[in-house]
């Protein structure tokens, strides 16, 4: 026990040590050469890595950006002032995934626990990006009395659309597609504000609402008692939170189910997030009861769902699909190796290091024989989605709607491609914020640029649908196009949904007549 707790002791220092050590590695300034020997290390490792890097951009272009880059830098930048540099070309290769790890500040535990008990200071509101424009949508808290519609126009005299122009350049879909920027942006957009200014305790800010301009302080405030007892309430996983994968820090669920009518014909399941976890039970329990109400209609809301599981789309599928089908088709990597350079002992601490050296044996030959070479001589890697899957016994056989907009990234998109090149679904909304063709995902090999310290993530593999390919460069078009207006979302409108309801009334009536 004495020993245990001494190890407890070496790594909680270990971790104040490295925290303070990482702090100032990011203040501090790297020579322009060093900074260029790291510009030249990340497209060095984006080419030997990445399975399908000139998808969206030439090679000739992709050079001439990286060269011109390499140009710009002629003074010593801190890593932060460096990623706002060399993160905008990253984005220029279109691919939604591939992103550098914006250097923010790390906190100790003892600055964390203080935050715990505080109030967010822009998090509490909902928010919508319209062009160079962000406007609050919610506020639940009644902040300021900021109503739904007002604009944010500056936060500490800076212009809010000097901000979204900057970040803007930092963020990309896969491919030509516009309609992810609004989406994400809208919720990203203090993830960078914060990364680039630090935490504030207090605001001013400058709205717009009713053509009447106002100036606010917004303060952090700190939670009362009974809202601290709420948020540990909160983290309790019952049953319930389970099975539609509850996130404590947005009190919501990823997933729900219900009958949109008083004789259960028409049933409606939103998925905000494919995250696997309890999946299998929840399409389960809901398809049954979807099969012993007998509904004629199903609608499945992916909007704003950035993605996950390959496996969770996979079994969504196959509660839909009328006969075998195979989902993607084979996921290609640069090479027979890729697959173990994914940092198998990243963020490892000493003891979670020896487990791992343990397990590494076994990692290795998992990895090694799962890739095989095809016949076209290119490598891939075995995954149980790129092989025939069944459908389920109680695969519903009636209607299916699939509402989409720009929001709609990665596995969302694949499945959506893959329903609406099958012909299964009636798709509802905007064109999705993910490629109807494919993205590059998997997993990831974690590099860090040698002399900035900054992280890069890179997907190993190209994960494409098993469709025909309609080379568009575009997400997936819906079958029915209606967009959101920032009117009805302030009015709590759901056009899209809205047409879907009155779709099926009138083939409900349609059908009542004919009988």
């Amino acid at each position: 026990m004495k020993y245990f707790i001494f190890i407890l002791i070496i790594l909680s220092f270990a971790s104040c040590t490295s925290v303070k050590k990482y702090n100032a590695q990011r203040l501090s300034l790297i020579s322009p050469e060093k900074l260029r020997d790291d510009i030249d290390f990340t497209y060095q490792k984006l080419q030997e890595m990445h399975p399908n890097l000139n998808w969206y951009i030439s090679k000739k272009e992709l050079d001439f950006k990286f060269d011109s880059l390499k140009s710009t830098i002629n003074k010593p930048l801190t890593p932060k002032q460096f990623y706002f540099k060399l993160q905008p070309v990253i984005a220029q290769i279109r691919e939604g995934h591939l992103s550098l790890k914006i250097p923010a500040k790390r906190f100790s535990k003892k600055e964390i626990k203080a935050l715990k008990n505080k109030k967010g200071l822009f998090g509490r509101f909902e928010y919508q990006v319209e062009d160079d424009h962000l406007y609050f949508i919610e506020n639940k808290d009644s902040i300021q009395n900021i109503k739904p519609g007002t604009e944010l126009l500056s936060i500490n005299d800076v212009p809010v659309s000097n901000y979204l122009k900057k970040y803007r350049e930092l963020i990309s879909s896969d491919g030509y597609n516009t309609t992810f920027y609004p989406y994400y942006l809208k919720d990203v957009f203090f993830n960078f504000f914060v990364a680039e200014k630090g935490i504030m305790d207090s605001a001013k800010i400058e709205t717009l609402y009713n053509d009447k301009k106002q100036t606010l302080i917004l303060k952090r405030e700190s939670k009362n008692k009974q809202e601290i007892e709420k948020d540990k309430a909160g983290k309790k996983r019952t049953p319930e939170k389970k099975l539609n994968d509850y996130v404590a820090s947005t009190s919501s669920y990823n997933r729900s189910f219900k009958f949109l009518d008083k004789d259960s014909t028409v049933a409606y399941m939103k998925i905000k997030s494919f995250s696997r976890s309890f999946s299998d039970k929840f399409y389960k329990e809901s398809f049954t009861k979807i099969k012993n109400a007998e509904s004629s209609y199903l609608i499945i809301d992916i909007r704003e769902n950035y993605g996950g599981s390959l496996y969770e789309i996979n079994q969504l599928y196959s509660y839909l699909a009328p006969e075998p089908f195979v989902l993607i088709k084979p996921s290609q990597l640069t090479s027979r190796v890729t697959p173990l350079k994914t940092n198998y002992f990243r963020k490892s601490n000493p003891l979670q290091y020896t487990v791992k050296s343990l397990a590494y044996p076994g990692y290795f030959f998992y990895q090694a024989l799962n890739v095989y070479k095809g016949k076209d001589g290119v490598a891939y890697y075995k995954m149980k989605e790129n092989k025939p899957t069944k459908p389920k016994e109680n695969a519903f056989k009636g209607k299916v709607y699939f509402l989409i907009n720009g929001g709609s990234f990665s596995a969302s998109s694949v499945i959506s491609a893959k329903l609406k090149f099958d012909k299964r679904v009636t798709l509802v909304g905007e064109e999705t914020g993910g490629a109807n063709d494919g993205t590059v995902a998997g997993f990831y090999s974690y590099q860090q640029l040698p002399n900035s310290k900054i992280d890069l993530p890179i997907g190993l593999l190209l994960i494409q649908p098993n469709i025909t390919f309609e080379n568009t460069k575009k997400g997936v078009t819906p079958d029915v196009e209606i967009t959101q207006s920032m009117q009805d979302i302030i009015d709590q409108k759901d056009s899209q949904l809205d047409w879907v309801k009155a779709e099926i009334k009138k083939e409900k009536e349609s059908l009542k007549i004919a009988d």
